[in-house]
């Protein structure tokens, strides 16, 4: 259903590279390395919601799994047919042309099938994780400021370092602090990425209200 990775990357809630200065035991020269993506896997709202919606939404989820093994069935003698055709010692480029087309469309349809299936499940997927990522940007604040980190980096942006100089334990632990839990029954006129662009005003009000 919902990947996390893409989900986060969608919502623009990396972590970036912020500078705050000093070293701490956790850090080399107040370096550190964190994985945002993996701070809210790691959540206990997160793992709370995932078991709710396995449960909430277990007869569309088998529903999907048992369309996504019929699909599979269904595609694999075209996937054969084409494959031999192709390995044919004077191969009919037209006939593998319209075969792979039939494949293609078959392709889409299952996905949109098993999309429509899963529906309701991802859209409390979404709805969970936009709760707990909403507050992950002022988690890594809060983190590297505890830990007086002056330069951020992700885990693969790093050439070599240290387990210690990882902080996304941190950031979760920060994480659960401010959001203990969340629901997985979004309103019925929800969208994704909603809560995001609501908070940024918000957080915009005050430099607005010195300004005058």
């Amino acid at each position: 259903m919902i990947n996390l990775k893409t989900f986060l990357a969608a919502a623009a809630l990396t972590a970036p590279a912020l500078a705050i200065g000093g070293t701490a035991h956790a850090q080399v020269a107040g370096i550190a390395v964190a994985d945002p993506e993996a701070a809210v896997a790691n959540t206990k709202a997160w793992a709370t919601a995932k078991q709710q919606i396995e449960t909430t939404y277990k007869a569309q989820l088998d529903q999907a799994e048992a369309r996504r093994q019929a699909i599979a069935t269904e595609l694999k003698p075209l996937y054969d047919a084409f494959n031999a055709a192709r390995s044919a010692a004077t191969p009919n480029e037209a006939a593998l042309t319209t075969q792979a087309q039939t494949i293609r469309q078959r392709e889409e349809a299952g996905k949109q099938e098993l999309a429509r299936l899963q529906q309701p499940a991802a859209r409390a997927q979404g709805y969970a994780l936009e709760q707990i990522s909403t507050h992950l940007d002022k988690a890594v604040q809060t983190v590297v400021g505890q830990k007086n980190v002056s330069l951020l980096l992700r885990p693969e942006s790093a050439f070599f370092a240290q387990p210690a100089v990882d902080i996304t334990p941190a950031i979760t632990a920060e994480l659960d602090r401010v959001v203990p839990s969340v629901s997985i029954s979004p309103p019925a006129t929800w969208q994704p990425g909603q809560q995001h662009q609501q908070a940024a005003p918000a957080a915009a009000a005050p430099a607005q209200t010195q300004g005058r």
